[in-house]
């Protein structure tokens, strides 16, 4: 079968009228061609004084000129190598919360897209703290999740709109790995080792994904972050492993992975006890040097 990206994304409109279908609760569905950034126009139109309230809305480009990921670092991407699409929904969340999203909808998007695998292929698609997704320890999809105030038309003092955008890997992971030079991972390597994965579509991916954090922030908003830690050990890519978080290389902390809190923290274990971790990039150490 061939799994070449560019036959796995249709061409805008046709992917469009699918995913209208597939999310009726999504009040505006959109995939053009090409933009700057899903996630900034998605941000734009949330703030601006008139324009629509319904939400949620999803945006989705073939390419995005200035694409971006976490720590405001650039998305490389090239037409039908990637699937790059941004959702916006409205939240009714105290600001001290509005951290904990990053890898609450981190963990929903393994979940969903787990779900898209055999069962006996799940487990080796994990979550890297705050919301990589890794296939065999290799990037698969990142994640950036940004929150702002809704223009004029704010409902509750705690009313925000958050804006999540994700990239996935579809093609290209072997020149990625070497231009990058670290290991990531496309779906086109999954469908050649997974039936399951071989039969999924954009449309199917897509929607899954919108789906799985509607659910999740609406799970959040009535009943909290409770249950994170215990939902995040199943798809935790760094536990038991020794890591160290750096901030622009300078390095903050080293310790013991052990989950995360209720406020979506990195938990780390060292000899002086343990620490809660808000921010900062996760280096993993080699086996070898972790014994």
């Amino acid at each position: 079968m061939n799994t070449q990206a560019p036959s796995f994304l249709p061409d805008p409109e046709p992917l469009q009228a699918e995913l209208r279908s597939c999310l009726p609760q999504f009040k505006q569905v959109l995939w053009v061609e090409q933009t700057d950034s899903t996630n900034a126009d998605l941000l734009s139109r949330a703030r601006a004084p008139q324009g629509p309230l319904a939400r949620p809305w999803l945006l989705g480009a073939h390419l995005q000129n200035r694409g971006r990921g976490r720590a405001g670092r650039s998305w490389q991407n090239r037409r039908g190598a990637n699937l790059m699409f941004s959702c916006a929904f409205d939240l009714f969340l105290p600001a001290h919360q509005l951290p904990t999203l990053s890898p609450l909808v981190g963990l929903a998007a393994c979940v969903a897209m787990r779900g898209l695998l055999d069962p006996a292929n799940r487990p080796l698609l994990t979550m890297k703290w705050p919301n990589d997704l890794l296939w065999k320890s290799a990037k698969l999809a990142g994640i950036l999740v940004e929150a702002t105030r809704a223009g004029t038309s704010r409902l509750a003092p705690d009313h925000y709109v958050a804006i999540i955008g994700m990239g996935v890997n579809l093609d290209d992971a072997r020149s990625l790995s070497q231009s990058l030079n670290r290991q990531v991972a496309d779906w086109s390597e999954i469908a050649r080792e997974d039936a399951a994965a071989q039969a999924v579509s954009a449309c199917a991916m897509v929607a899954a994904l919108a789906q799985a954090w509607y659910d999740s922030l609406n799970q959040v908003t009535a009943y909290g972050f409770g249950s994170l830690p215990e939902r995040y050990a199943q798809v935790d890519a760094l536990a038991g492993r020794r890591i160290d978080v750096l901030d622009g290389g300078r390095l903050l902390h080293a310790g013991i992975a052990c989950g995360v809190d209720t406020q979506g923290r990195l938990i780390l274990r060292s000899p002086e006890g343990e620490t809660a971790v808000s921010v900062g990039e996760v280096s993993v150490r080699p086996q070898s040097e972790a014994r």
